[in-house]
């Protein structure tokens, strides 16, 4: 079992998500303990604050520490071994590689920060390691800890029970180094408003269709590199 904890302001946020497809699945077959806690139960009532101005000034508010730390040493205390994991424009770029790391962990603590960041000495006390899904930012952590969740969790073992979908897509080692995207694919019809699935795909030899899926996704993966407009 996968065991994580999510710090948010907004935890209704997870509600669907937690519950729905190969998540909840995963929840009802015992393959994922998901928890997830409100950060304002650790401020004090009756306005549970937990932003503040920043010092030096500038624009929104910051993510006070105490809140946040004790929010965080809760959560180790129910899981003393989970690494606690930021989503920050400021952390590393999350990658499929990163997936697979995070996933042979017995246990991980989601951290989704609000507002103008948080406080660094939480980062400096507490947190493990920040993460990043892209050179652009959102309104919080919350989608981004659904994303590496999600990406996390289908490479647990019998989350998704045809092992061989995760062997052969984009990023995988069955794809030379792990650098390719996949191939296109295609389905019924074999024909649809005039565009026809590749004859190579109806030709019934295997040797020749890895061939063309592994040469497609050097190209695809070559485009993707090239700079718009050259």
């Amino acid at each position: 079992m996968w065991k994580v904890e999510i710090l948010t302001i907004f935890p209704e946020i997870f509600d669907s998500f937690l519950a729905t497809s190969l998540i909840g699945k995963a929840r009802d077959r015992g393959l994922l303990s998901a928890k997830v806690t409100n950060i304002r139960d650790f401020s004090a009532p009756p306005h549970n604050k937990v932003d503040d101005y920043p010092y030096g000034g500038g624009a929104g508010l910051v993510m006070m520490p105490d809140p946040l730390v004790c929010a965080v040493e809760s959560a180790k205390s129910r899981l003393p071994q989970a690494k606690v994991v930021l989503l920050s424009p400021c952390g590393r770029r999350f990658s499929q590689g990163k997936a697979a790391e995070l996933s042979k962990l017995d246990s991980v603590i989601f951290v989704c920060g609000r507002y103008e960041g948080i406080d660094q000495r939480v980062i400096d006390l507490v947190v493990d390691e920040e993460i990043s899904i892209g050179d652009f930012v959102v309104m919080g952590g919350e989608v981004p800890a659904m994303l590496v969740m999600e990406a996390c969790l289908r490479l647990q073992p019998d989350v998704i029970q045809n092992s061989e979908s995760i062997e052969h897509e984009s990023f995988s080692p069955a794809l030379g180094d792990g650098s390719l995207v996949e191939a296109p694919q295609f389905t019924r019809p074999e024909e649809y408003r005039g565009l026809k699935v590749p004859d190579i795909l109806l030709s019934g030899n295997h040797k020749l269709i890895r061939e063309w899926r592994l040469a497609e996704a050097r190209r695809r993966t070559e485009a993707l590199a090239k700079p718009k407009g050259s």
